[in-house]
């Protein structure tokens, strides 16, 4: 999944996103209000990891600017967002979510809530509301990192972990190369490389067969269900 910090306390947010891509997280970083536009109106994230105080604007009117249409999102419907932020008086809480904010959380916080949250706000957008991901004969923990077929376990990287998550997050589904770039990768990635390739058929080899994911010859991979 690719994810947007967008947060002015560089140090703070390097160290979130470096944890975040240890969990197989796509992360990307903006440091001012109008970086974050700059990339909000150019890439498809799934969600959105929001500061209240930025040096340029205020997080708040950032939110509700995408949340009311005026500033466009590639896929249409603006990504989740949560607030990160240290204002933590109980109006506060109440102005971000009444802006669109999908969860709200209170500087200093525990990194294992954080990951909490991102998931549980991830999971909002698949069928079914189930913390562990069950397709055929395949399972996946995104809270255990743990992922197995027909009970057993699959000894993944963490950008195959990542890609395989996406791939069960929308089973039957044709997902093009320039798709999974834009989800499971972040902006430094080559988007004339072979990456994709490369570990698409590493993934195959490690899920064994039957094989489970197919290539739609001119259109990109599918999942079958």
């Amino acid at each position: 999944m690719r994810l947007l910090v967008v947060e002015d306390e560089e140090h703070l947010a390097e160290a979130v996103a470096r944890g975040l891509r240890r969990r197989g997280y796509a992360v990307d970083v903006a440091l001012t209000g109008l970086d974050a536009e700059v990339k909000i109106v150019s890439t498809a994230y799934d969600l959105v990891i929001l500061d209240w105080g930025l040096p340029d604007m205020s997080g708040l009117d950032l939110l509700r600017r995408f949340r009311t249409g005026r500033l466009s999102t590639p896929e249409g419907a603006p990504p989740r967002v949560l607030m990160l932020t240290a204002r933590d008086a109980v109006e506060d809480r109440v102005e971000g979510l009444d802006a669109g904010a999908d969860d709200y959380l209170v500087k200093p916080f525990a990194f294992a809530e954080l990951e909490a949250r991102i998931r549980s706000l991830l999971r909002r957008d698949r069928p079914g509301s189930g913390s562990v991901l069950a397709v055929g004969d395949l399972e996946l923990d995104p809270a255990r990192f743990v992922a197995t077929r027909s009970g057993r376990r699959l000894d993944l990287t963490v950008k195959e972990f990542a890609l395989l998550e996406y791939f069960m997050a929308r089973p039957g589904e044709v997902l093009s190369q320039e798709t999974l770039l834009e989800h499971v990768w972040d902006e430094m990635v080559d988007p004339f490389t072979n990456t994709v390739r490369v570990t698409i058929s590493n993934l195959r080899k490690k899920l064994g067969d039957p094989p489970v994911i197919e290539t739609v010859p001119g259109r990109g991979y599918r999942l079958v269900v």
